[in-house]
């Protein structure tokens, strides 16, 4: 993408552009740009650029992992048009038409030129699938569970993520992350709904919300809960696990798949799907 000062003067003045966006993760190495490696971030470019005829840049809410979906993923973009459109606009079709099946724009919003889909989310939801039972319509999004799981003690386990702030023993190694603190305000397993409209066919699901996460973290902690619920762990040693700070102390991360980003919420209002949260006063 040209910089600044490689932009032409005669260049269309830009309007800064919300995207709600969700994907299924199977086929790209993460959502970040990368070399030699498909992503969520460059085949959304990649369209935008086409369909606007010049190089288009997108920042998303986070960073999801090699393999991860997302129900709802929210990234900012210039364009050099005003555009206000739901899933069935023309725009958005044509978007659509060209990400192919596994990634869909449901909309696209005009923001404010300093909105910032990451820095101004104020939290981030995910959400972990498991099926109880072996389904054909269940695998490609849900973890497919042991037999006997005790979801009690699971939550007695992942109600203590609460009160934590070093998250380092569910962090992945050697990352470029300045700190491994995360304040979580939420993190339970709950019983699924199949009243609701879901990404797959699962019995529970482990929902977590966040100000922010880190690399790894939502499969380490469901690792380390599911062998709570095994009875290999109990709720007292999750606490220690805890407190080791020591990613080796927890359990093995749980697979790709059944994860979904769930959820982003931001201070202002984007899409009427997208929950306003205010941001927490600083002290």
């Amino acid at each position: 993408m040209p910089t600044p000062a490689e932009t032409p003067a005669d260049a269309p003045a830009l309007q800064r552009h919300l995207l709600l966006l969700a994907y299924n993760g199977a086929g790209f190495h993460g959502w970040q740009s990368q070399p030699n490696a498909s992503s969520v971030q460059e085949t959304v470019e990649r369209a935008l650029s086409t369909v606007m005829r010049l190089p288009i840049a997108i920042v998303g809410a986070g960073r999801t992992d090699a393999g991860v979906n997302a129900s709802m993923m929210i990234a900012h973009a210039d364009l050099p048009q005003r555009v206000d459109e739901p899933e069935g606009g023309p725009l958005v079709r044509g978007l659509n038409s060209l990400l192919g099946p596994e990634v869909a724009i449901r909309g696209i919003r005009p923001i404010h030129a300093g909105a910032h889909a990451r820095f101004d989310a104020t939290e981030r939801t995910y959400r972990y699938y498991a099926s109880l039972r072996r389904s054909p319509f269940a695998h490609r999004f849900s973890w497919t569970a042991s037999p006997g799981l005790d979801f009690d003690a699971m939550n007695l386990a992942a109600g203590q993520l609460l009160d934590v702030e070093d998250f380092t023993s569910f962090s992945k190694l050697h990352t470029d992350t300045r700190t491994n603190i995360c304040h979580v305000s939420r993190a339970i397993w709950l019983p699924v709904d199949h009243s609701r409209e879901l990404p797959c066919d699962a019995d529970w699901m482990f929902e977590i919300s966040a100000d922010r996460f880190l690399r790894n973290m939502v499969r380490a902690v469901v690792g380390t809960l599911v062998d709570v619920g095994r009875g290999k762990l109990s709720p007292e040693g999750f606490a220690r696990v805890i407190a080791a700070r020591d990613r080796c102390a927890a359990s093995t991360s749980m697979p790709a798949h059944a994860l979904f980003l769930h959820c982003v919420a931001y201070p202002y209002p984007t899409f009427p799907s997208v929950p306003v949260k205010p941001a927490p006063e600083k002290p």
